[in-house]
């Protein structure tokens, strides 16, 4: 098949393509700016820009948008609103105008249309742009916190975390209650199910939560992230929701805080799911959030 994809310069989608590759499929990416690829197919264009996009899609087989953002930057333009709906409404239009009949869309675990944050209102409002597209096969694939080794310039949830926080603090806070559960996934599994999305029937129709097989409380992936950099555990302190809210007002437009209101509260839910689903439709090797598939983190030159 000839794939068209979005967000391919990315974190999961540098790993997307090289499993598309492998599968044999022909590849076509929408880039920005002069960035180059090797091995595919490239089109020049944002999916900000309806404009850039128009036929860039003809003849192809499937696409599968990955665009998303976890941070706002109003002051560019660059909001949940503009990146996750109206950017998939753009993507989506100009697929079914293309003809393009398998479509996969990458959204997120708490994706919800009643959630306590905008990402995950909006993510659940760009799903249902998806559910009814018409496509004649669609898939929603919701990843959970996912973790893997970033290729240059982009960045993933265990390098942020050791950026921001456990490198350049003594004591590493915990925002909010204890435990915070979440269920870390690798981007290779989560990269194969994208890949395998536009081409098992048995996925038409499904939204499936990409989840890895161990629930974990935040203060156990702090620890491992720790030792998977090669340093010591660092204590923790838990700072109470009342007060991390109030911090973040006052402090959050200054950039002094490495975490948001939406990430918050989102933070305070959890991040976790039935891994059932996803391992039994996908055919996918686990890799567990274990030190040696950390082992990335102590390669990196912090």
């Amino acid at each position: 098949m000839l794939v068209f994809v979005t967000g391919a310069t990315g974190f999961i989608g540098s790993y997307l393509l090289a499993e598309l590759k492998e599968r044999d499929h022909s590849v076509r990416c929408l880039v920005r700016g002069s960035t180059t690829l090797r091995g595919v197919e490239v089109v020049r264009g944002d999916v900000t820009r309806p404009s850039t996009l128009e036929g860039a899609m003809d003849g192809c087989d499937a696409a599968i948008h990955l665009v998303g953002i976890i941070d706002e930057d109003p002051a560019r333009s660059v909001t949940y609103e503009s990146l996750h709906v109206e950017a998939t409404r753009t993507v989506v239009r100009e697929a079914l105008r293309a003809g393009v009949q398998r479509f996969v869309q990458m959204s997120a675990n708490s994706a919800s249309s009643d959630g306590v944050s905008r990402y995950q209102i909006t993510k659940w409002q760009a799903e249902e742009l998806v559910r009814e597209a018409g496509f004649g096969h669609w898939t929603i694939l919701r990843p959970g916190i996912v973790f893997g080794e970033p290729p240059p310039g982009t960045i993933e949830f265990c390098t942020r975390l050791a950026r921001e926080m456990i490198l350049p603090l003594p004591v590493v806070p915990l925002f909010g209650r204890d435990p915070c559960p979440l269920q870390p996934v690798s981007v290779q599994e989560v990269a194969a199910a994208l890949a395998q999305g536009i081409e098992l029937a048995a996925s038409h129709g499904r939204t499936v939560v990409a989840v890895g097989q161990e629930p974990l409380p935040l203060r156990t992936v702090i620890d491992r992230i720790t030792e998977g950099l090669g340093r010591k555990v660092r204590p923790k302190l838990v700072v109470p929701p009342g007060l991390m809210r109030l911090g973040i007002r006052r402090l959050g437009p200054l950039g002094v805080l490495p975490i948001s209101m939406d990430q918050l509260e989102m933070l305070l839910q959890g991040n976790v799911g039935d891994p059932a689903p996803f391992y039994d439709l996908f055919d996918l090797t686990p890799m567990p959030f274990t030190l040696e598939n950390l082992a990335y983190l102590k390669r990196k030159a912090w």
